[in-house]
């Protein structure tokens, strides 16, 4: 069993800032890839921005230069910092990642989600 715990969300005005954190624990033997997500009110969900386990990254190009992923692999952890907030940032935000074991993929897995409203 795998339980990813979400962290961060909240209200914040346009211009803004927040910091999500999503928390892996159980059994896990290693993590490939991690991921945040966001699903918008009558949107479909897209990926935000992804982290490898060696640390590349890449963001959507609707983010870039305002959103960071950043990971914590003692803490199997992920963060989004996510800067100069806009309306249209306002969705439920997820983490996703790989597991690996012995090198072979091992399940991937959602988090619960975390709502993150921007507005005045």
């Amino acid at each position: 069993q795998v339980q990813l715990v979400e962290s961060g969300g909240g209200l914040v005005q346009p211009g803004g800032s927040l910091r999500l954190s999503c928390a892996a624990s159980g059994s896990i033997f290693s993590i490939d890839a991690m991921a945040w997500y966001r699903q918008g009110p009558g949107k479909q969900r897209e990926l935000v921005a992804g982290i490898t386990s060696g640390g590349t990254t890449k963001q959507a190009d609707s983010v870039k230069g305002r959103f960071t992923i950043s990971r914590d692999n003692a803490k199997n952890t992920v963060y989004l910092q996510m800067n100069s907030l806009k309306p249209e940032d306002t969705a439920v935000y997820y983490c996703n990642l790989d597991l690996l074991l012995d090198g072979l993929p091992d399940g991937n897995y959602w988090g619960q989600g975390t709502q993150v409203t921007v507005s005045s």
